[in-house]
């Protein structure tokens, strides 16, 4: 399988072969940590672009008092911020959830790609903006979608990025987070959370068993958590692999 960030960013713009050897050039494993990590800390001055090649990563904020609001969720191939050297100083904390393979990129190699390669800059574009759309999404899930909506939500998100890069199998993934992870991303308590899992898994919309969630009826939790895949912008079907 290719670089996960080629695979993430072709379902946006169809890449040349060149783009796509550029890309991987650039985005080669740096650097290695563990599970409950921090990438990089608030207040910290950034200094590379952190691209996920493997495993689960957070966005988060966290109050003085200890609490924890998980912002957004990185999967392989996803980039931390392309513009993020425009900071002085990183107003939020990336972290690691499980264990995890990063690419650092630097300001100078990523403004290098997108001056020779347009197509490669409207990628890189393109997928800010789709963090954005999600960010949205997670916003309107705090604040208006029930907690079986919710959960079920962000089950059908994550499912589709997992399957933009190619690692779903039919009707499963891999889903290595904990119902405190769970808790902190959707502003639920661990025991509401617990009690809804056990709602959908009643209901027959998910099966999550040790770190694998299986969706036997998409369009059944689809249409059970008001998901609209829209927001995520792919332009192909992240389902058909390329020839080439």
């Amino acid at each position: 399988m290719s670089n996960p960030l080629v695979r993430k960013l072709e379902n946006f713009v169809r890449l040349s072969p060149e783009e796509k050897q550029a890309l991987e050039k650039i985005a080669q494993p740096t650097r290695r940590l563990g599970a409950r990590e921090d990438v990089i800390r608030d207040g910290d001055r950034p200094r590379h672009v952190n691209v996920v090649l493997e495993g689960w990563a957070c966005r988060y904020k966290q109050l003085e008092d200890g609490r924890r609001q998980v912002i957004s969720i990185f999967l392989p191939g996803d980039l931390c911020d392309p513009h993020v050297f425009v900071l002085r100083k990183m107003d939020h904390s990336l972290g690691t959830l499980t264990s995890v393979v990063l690419a650092e990129i630097s300001e100078a190699a990523i403004r290098d790609i997108a001056l020779q390669y347009p197509r490669v800059a409207e990628a890189l574009w393109w997928e800010m903006l789709v963090t954005a759309a999600i960010q949205r999404e997670w916003t309107v899930s705090l604040g208006q979608r029930l907690a079986t909506e919710r959960l079920g939500h962000l089950f059908c998100e994550l499912f589709l990025r997992l399957r933009a890069v190619g690692l779903t199998s039919e009707t499963s993934c891999e889903f290595p987070i904990t119902q405190a992870d769970l808790g902190d991303a959707m502003g639920l308590s661990t025991v509401h959370i617990n009690r809804t899992l056990k709602e959908l898994r009643a209901a027959g919309l998910i099966r999550l068993r040790g770190r694998q969630l299986t969706i036997p009826d998409f369009p059944a939790l689809q249409a059970a958590s008001l998901f609209d895949p829209s927001y995520l912008h792919y332009e192909r079907d992240p389902s058909v692999a390329d020839d080439d």
